[in-house]
């Protein structure tokens, strides 16, 4: 089973983006200096963009599906579709609560927390602090759970590598 270089593409270009927003993300609420501004710009930066790029992955893989390797076993198939619908859901979901949570905490993303430094983004909601508080709840189990997801992920790819050995790291490098 072979993964086209514009799926090879996709996937690095996330797991960069998710290296950039996860870490800044959990961060944040520990950082009580002038410098969390920067984080902020930061994490809702990467992962605003996460979601453009989640778009456009999750549109390229319903236009050329990965073939379903025939060897494994049937709950390793079901296993690994759960697990990739659950990071594409999860992917496209989160950087929308964290929008969301951002504009009802009444911050949009302008001035020093302007998508990618220099576009502003219009504000589409009152402050709204209970709504706010319920998003932000929703955002970081949300992360937490992307974290499972990913150390799920990851643990297939290393068992498919080092006991299976069927190449399943090499195909996607």
């Amino acid at each position: 089973m072979a993964y086209s270089p514009m799926a090879k593409w996709f996937h690095w270009i996330t797991v960069a983006l998710m290296l950039i927003a996860l870490p800044t993300g959990f961060v944040i609420g520990h950082i009580k200096d002038a410098s969390k501004m920067g984080f902020y710009a930061i994490h809702e930066s990467a992962g605003l963009t996460l979601l453009f790029v989640a778009a456009l992955r999750l549109w390229y893989r319903i236009k050329h599906p990965v073939p379903v390797e025939a060897s494994l076993p049937a709950p390793m198939r079901m296993a690994a579709t759960g697990v990739h619908h659950a990071l594409y859901g999860a992917l496209i979901l989160q950087p929308i609560l964290g929008f969301f949570a951002t504009n009802a905490f009444g911050f949009p993303m302008q001035g020093a927390t302007a998508y990618l430094g220099f576009i502003h983004l219009p504000k589409f909601m009152p402050a709204w602090e209970w709504g706010a508080n319920v998003l932000l709840w929703l955002h970081q189990t949300l992360g937490w759970a992307i974290v499972g997801l990913l150390a799920a992920h990851i643990g297939a790819v290393i068992f498919h590598q080092a006991i299976r050995k069927d190449g399943t790291l090499i195909r996607m490098v």
